[in-house]
C-alpha cells in the first residue's frame, strides 16, 4: 500500500531529508574547524627533536582580508606562526614538558602564566575613535563615588608586606565605566608603572597585590605615552603581574607535597 511520503517502497522523504541534515551538519562542523584556523596556525611542535609545523585536517582556510576600524587592513590565515625566541627551557625530557624561565627575571620570559600575543601596538579606541582607557585627569567628567575608597595616595604592598609604591592616579574605561588600571609612583628612577585593578585588593587603607614582591613593582613593562596605554602595552603588564602568581617566589613554583 503506498503511504504520503513514499519515493519508493524503502525511501520516504522523512528519510532524505534525515541524510541531507547529516550531511549538511558535518560540512558546517569541517567549515566551523577550518575557520578556528585563522589563527595560531601552523602550530609549533616539540614532539620530535626539532621542532616541527602542525596543521592538521583540514587545513586553513585561504586568508580573507578583513578592514579595521581604524581603517587598515589585516589578512588571515598568515601562515606565519610566532617567531619570537622562546626564553626557556624543557623541565624534562618528554614532549610537552613545561618550560622554566631561564632569563634574570622570569616574570619578563613571556612563559607559562607570563605569555602574552602579540597585539598591535595601538590604544583600543571607543566608538568615538578615542583611546579608551586613560588616567582620571584625561577623562575628567569621571570621579570615584564618595561611597568609594579613592586609592589615590594609597600605598601598593606586594604580597611580602613590602611597600612598592604610592597610587597617584586612576585609569579609566571610558566604553565600561570602571577603573580599569591603578598609575603608582615607584619612587626611584623606575617612575611610574600600571597596576591591573582586577589584580588589586584595596583594604585597611592600602593597596595589596598578592601576586607579586615589593621590590618587583620597579619591573612592570613601562609605557610609552604617559595619558594611554596600547593593546600591546596591555598584554605585557598583565602578563608580568599573572607570571608573579607562578614565578614571584621560588616556592610557588615548587609541588605542594
Amino acid at each position: 500500500m503506498d503511504t504520503i511520503g513514499d519515493i519508493t517502497g524503502y525511501i520516504d522523504v522523512a528519510q532524505v531529508v534525515l541524510y541531507v541534515f547529516w550531511v549538511f551538519f558535518a560540512g558546517l562542523i569541517i567549515y566551523l574547524v577550518k575557520e578556528n584556523k585563522r589563527e595560531g596556525y601552523p602550530l609549533d611542535s616539540d614532539r620530535t627533536n626539532s621542532r616541527v609545523s602542525v596543521i592538521g585536517w583540514p587545513e586553513p582556510p585561504a586568508p580573507v582580508t578583513y578592514t579595521t576600524a581604524q581603517g587598515e587592513t589585516i589578512s588571515a590565515p598568515t601562515g606565519v606562526g610566532d617567531t619570537r625566541p622562546i626564553k626557556g627551557e624543557p623541565a624534562a625530557k618528554w614532549p610537552g614538558a613545561p618550560l622554566v624561565p631561564t632569563g634574570e627575571n622570569p616574570m619578563l620570559d613571556c612563559i607559562g602564566p607570563g605569555s602574552y600575543a602579540e597585539r598591535k601596538d595601538q590604544p583600543d579606541l571607543t566608538n568615538e575613535g578615542t583611546p579608551k582607557l586613560v588616567p582620571n585627569r584625561i577623562a575628567s567628567d569621571f570621579h570615584v563615588d564618595e561611597r568609594d575608597p579613592n586609592p589615590v595616595g594609597m600605598e601598593v604592598v606586594g604580597f611580602d608586606g613590602k611597600v612598592g609604591g604610592k597610587i597617584t592616579e586612576i585609569w579609566i574605561d571610558r566604553a565600561e565605566h570602571l577603573i580599569r588600571y591603578l598609575e603608582l609612583d615607584t619612587g626611584g628612577e623606575a617612575g611610574s608603572v600600571l597596576l591591573p585593578m582586577t589584580m588589586a585588593r584595596i583594604s585597611g587603607g592600602k593597596v595589596k597585590v598578592a601576586s607579586i614582591k615589593g621590590e618587583h613593582f620597579v619591573d612592570v613593562p613601562k609605557i610609552k605615552n604617559p595619558d594611554q596605554v596600547t593593546r600591546l602595552e596591555e598584554e605585557k603588564i598583565t602578563a608580568y603581574y599573572a607570571a608573579g602568581h607562578l614565578y614571584a617566589d621560588p616556592s610557588r613554583s615548587e609541588p605542594l607535597l
